[in-house]
């Protein structure tokens, strides 16, 4: 099966990138191990006999694994998806079993050992969530808020799946949830990895049908969502049997199948074959590396590279508005003298890390989910100091709302990008400034108000993972978004440290000394004041989050007006050279 090049051949039709999507589904799932931290952190304290601060400086354990993707990202350019799914397996099974390990005390392990060990573990879910969506990215080109959505959605919402299982099929036992894990993971990348494949996309911007398809695949995973949340508190809340439990554990694998329906549909019921109009569309640019040589072999490229695609030859002299659209996007630059890549080229990832627009994304994105994994590492704590002593149903809510965040998040942003031409992340901005009084109403330590704080802050967390993800591909590109992508998720572990293991944890095991004189390593600590201080940092780094957002949306807004100005996305070059036929 595999063609020239690094990454196999490329599948052509138009069922085998459904056909991904759907495996990519049981990928993401599997890929947010990171996320079930709080239904084990507290056995992993008693058995280890860890304070609080031990405990947190695991969670950024867990956070820098999950995030700090750097190779995958490098990789993806450079390897088959299976392989990369194949490493991510592998490091699930290792992490995992490390820790299930020394949990149950099979083998003594020191802490540092513990932490490499958490960290290895979660970084399976950068190896996973690399080549689920740099690989749908690109079989999709047209539809990047939609299949970011998705597929970040589905990671969210893997909580959920987690923690259902983990009350159901599990008894409540975190050593059978990392033994889950340590297996689990490697068994359903095995299983699914040969679908996840490059594909040929789909250009045509106009097609009824495959928005359809989106549609139905946001529905159903809402359902799933929904599902999800109402299974989990009924089993929370209520004895049931161990038949009911089966039968909603058995409703829940064919939710997550929902997707392969659209393929199957496809075969059943194959549309008509129209006439591509690929000409005027945007078609991102792949290195050689990037994309099998099987193309070349049939003398058919399957994506044309920018600078092949418009030269500006004897209409030197004649302007466009899309001209004066770049120039005053670039500060006034003329396009034609500009050398380099300009913003919506494919950028490589040294030229992006010299712009100020990555780094200003860079910020804004760390102020919004810097502080929001903050909360979500703590959630158990923050859970019990304020008399919320099941942290499960905590755990679940935010899992779905961060999902309905991340669907949300993608469909809303690629609406009023193809209506309005509004930047992505005005939506960054909007939901940053929700999160100021999150934070607020967290600091009041009011029980009452617990449930109704997790479900703003897992909304607002969702809708900044949708909306970074193609606001990356759209300002820099395709060819190296592995790589910028996995950057951007640098912000996850760096906020975790900060905020959440010298801050959060400091202030937690200050407050729990002083409610217990005399106790050496007091591991509990309740009222308010266990948080307080740390959710007043976070609020006020969310305001200066919002501040930049202002700035950073008033230099990109003429470039999306570039972007989108025809309704779907446009190369400006490519859609230049529509404007002067």
């Amino acid at each position: 099966m595999a063609g020239g090049g690094g990454l196999g051949k490329v599948k052509a039709g138009s069922r085998p990138p459904w056909v991904g999507l759907a495996a990519a589904v049981w990928v993401q799932v599997a890929a947010g191990s990171a996320y079930v931290f709080p239904l084990y952190s507290h056995a992993v304290k008693e058995a280890l006999g860890y304070n609080q601060k031990a405990l947190t400086m695991l969670g950024v354990a867990n956070d820098v694994g999950e995030n700090v993707g750097l190779v995958p990202g490098v990789l993806a350019n450079r390897l088959p998806p299976w392989l990369i799914l194949l490493i991510g397996s592998a490091c699930a099974f290792f992490g995992f079993g490390t820790v299930w390990l020394a949990v149950t005390k099979t083998v003594a392990m020191p802490y540092w050992v513990l932490c490499i060990a958490l960290c290895v573990g979660t970084n399976s879910s950068a190896w996973l969530g690399t080549a689920a969506l740099v690989t749908n990215m690109r079989n999709f080109p047209l539809s990047r808020g939609t299949v970011a959505g998705l597929i970040k959605g589905y990671v969210a919402v893997s909580a959920a799946v987690y923690t259902e299982t983990f009350n159901g099929m599990l008894n409540n036992s975190p050593t059978n949830l990392l033994l889950l894990l340590a297996l689990g993971i490697p068994v359903a990348c095995v299983v699914v990895m040969y679908f996840v494949r490059p594909c040929t996309p789909s250009l045509d911007e106009d097609n009824a049908t495959e928005h359809s398809h989106f549609v139905f695949t946001q529905v159903s995973s809402v359902v799933l969502g929904v599902y999800l949340m109402v299974a989990t508190i009924l089993g929370d809340t209520l004895n049931l049997s161990a038949t009911i439990t089966y039968l909603l554990f058995g409703i829940m694998i064919l939710l997550l199948l929902s997707p392969l329906a659209i393929p199957i549909k496809m075969t059943l019921y194959p549309s008509k074959p129209k006439e591509e109009k690929a000409s005027a569309l945007l078609v991102p640019s792949y290195s050689t590396d990037s994309l099998s040589g099987a193309d070349q072999e049939n003398g058919e490229p399957l994506l044309c590279g920018t600078s092949a695609t418009f030269v500006p030859g004897n209409n030197d002299s004649d302007e466009t508005d899309l001209d004066v659209l770049l120039a005053e996007g670039e500060g006034a630059v003329n396009l034609k003298k500009r050398k380099g890549p300009r913003r919506g080229d494919d950028f490589t990832f040294a030229e992006a890390l010299v712009k100020a627009d990555f780094w200003l994304l860079f910020i804004v994105y760390f102020c919004g989910v810097g502080t929001g994994v903050t909360a979500l590492n703590n959630l158990a704590q923050i859970g019990t100091s304020v008399g919320a002593n099941d942290t499960t149903v905590l755990l679940c809510l935010f899992g779905f709302c961060n999902f309905v965040g991340r669907i949300l998040g993608g469909s809303i942003s690629e609406y009023f990008v193809r209506t309005r031409m509004l930047p992505r992340p005005f939506w960054m901005m909007c939901t940053q400034i929700i999160m100021v009084v999150t934070f607020l109403l967290f600091a009041t330590g009011l029980h009452s108000l617990i449930y109704v704080s997790t479900t703003l802050l897992g909304i607002c967390y969702g809708v900044q993972f949708a909306v970074m993800i193609p606001t990356v591909s759209e300002l820099f590109g395709l060819k190296d978004f592995g790589l910028m992508y996995n950057f951007m998720l640098m912000v996850n572990p760096i906020g975790a440290f900060f905020f959440s293991a010298l801050l959060a944890g400091y202030v937690y095991d200050k407050e729990a000394e002083r409610q217990n004189p005399g106790v050496l390593d007091p591991s509990n600590c309740f009222g308010p004041d266990c948080f307080r201080l740390t959710f007043y940092v976070c609020a006020m780094v969310c305001c200066c989050g919002t501040l930049i957002c202002l700035v950073f949306i008033a230099r990109i807004k003429p470039v999306y007006q570039m972007l989108y100005a025809s309704g779907s996305f446009r190369h400006p070059l490519t859609a230049a050279a529509v404007l002067m036929e």
